[in-house]
């Protein structure tokens, strides 16, 4: 049975949390724009659970305990532990085919760059609106197998509306099953030209001399503020959870308390 979400504050102190919380501090508009959201899924949350038995703690309150916190800054620097100390792999030859985690089986090895050590990672999908700079989709998924391009075209299918739109992207994404992906989907697609001397572009000066292009180009840059965020703020630079659909998860709550944050400062800024 769904419990209800009643404020709770006045049992405990003659002072409510309400009242120690500053006028302006950031917390206050992301808490109101979570409140509306969250009055917005109360349906959807009342066709989970039984209309008879115990009460719940309510989901609202969970979902509060585990957003709100990520929407503050906060650098965790814990000593290392004696009875697990850092080991020196550097040497050793590792691959997904020869090694497994024994903790996270999910976790896969990846490289960064060349010369870099191989580490177990996931591989989170980011996709970004222009304008304002906010996560519309977002996904993580195991490192092998998970094609960037491709996983990208499927984030791609919730763009709304049947009008053309443009879609950027580093040179990782110049393939030609991206572009045709892309045009399949009425997509521009607007990615760096990855131009070498083994083979060329997917696309040529029909799509880049176009000063849209070049808006593109510059804008996209600005996913990396995303990730930047995510690994330092959103604390998934080490990750704390195992199994694909957990990290999944997690990764989407994170994305949500950036989102939280950059509308709030949107606000402040056209206030």
């Amino acid at each position: 049975m769904r419990g209800q979400d009643a404020q709770q504050g006045h049992m405990w102190s003659y002072i409510q949390p309400e009242q120690r919380v500053p006028q302006d501090h950031p917390l206050r508009a992301i808490r109101a724009m979570v409140d509306q959201a969250l009055q917005d899924l109360s349906p959807r949350f009342a066709l989970l659970y039984s209309h008879t038995g115990r009460p719940s703690i309510p989901p609202e309150q969970l979902l509060r305990a585990l957003l709100l916190p990520n929407a503050e800054p906060t650098v965790l620097s814990p000593e290392e532990d004696p009875g697990n100390p850092t080991v020196d792999f550097r040497g050793e030859k590792r691959s997904n085919a020869t090694h497994q985690s024994t903790t996270d089986p999910d976790a896969q090895l990846v490289r960064k760059s060349r010369g870099q050590a191989a580490i177990l990672a996931y591989r989170g999908h980011v996709l970004m609106e222009n304008r304002h700079g906010l996560v519309v989709q977002a996904l993580a998924t195991q490192v092998v197998g998970a094609s960037e391009p491709a996983t990208a075209l499927g984030l791609a299918t919730a763009i709304p509306g049947n009008h053309r739109a443009t879609l950027g992207g580093d040179k990782g994404y110049d393939t030609a099953d991206f572009v045709t992906g892309c045009r399949d989907l009425t997509l521009t697609p607007h990615v760096a030209q990855n131009i070498n001397t083994h083979r060329g572009s997917a696309i040529d000066g029909r799509t880049t001399r176009h000063p849209g292009y070049t808006v593109s180009q510059r804008c996209r840059k600005r996913v990396e503020e995303v990730f930047g965020w995510l690994k330092t703020i959103g604390q998934l630079r080490k990750l704390h959870h195992r199994g694909t659909a957990l990290v999944n998860w997690v990764f989407l709550l994170r994305t949500t308390a950036y989102n939280l944050i950059r509308m709030r400062n949107l606000r402040e800024a056209t206030a």
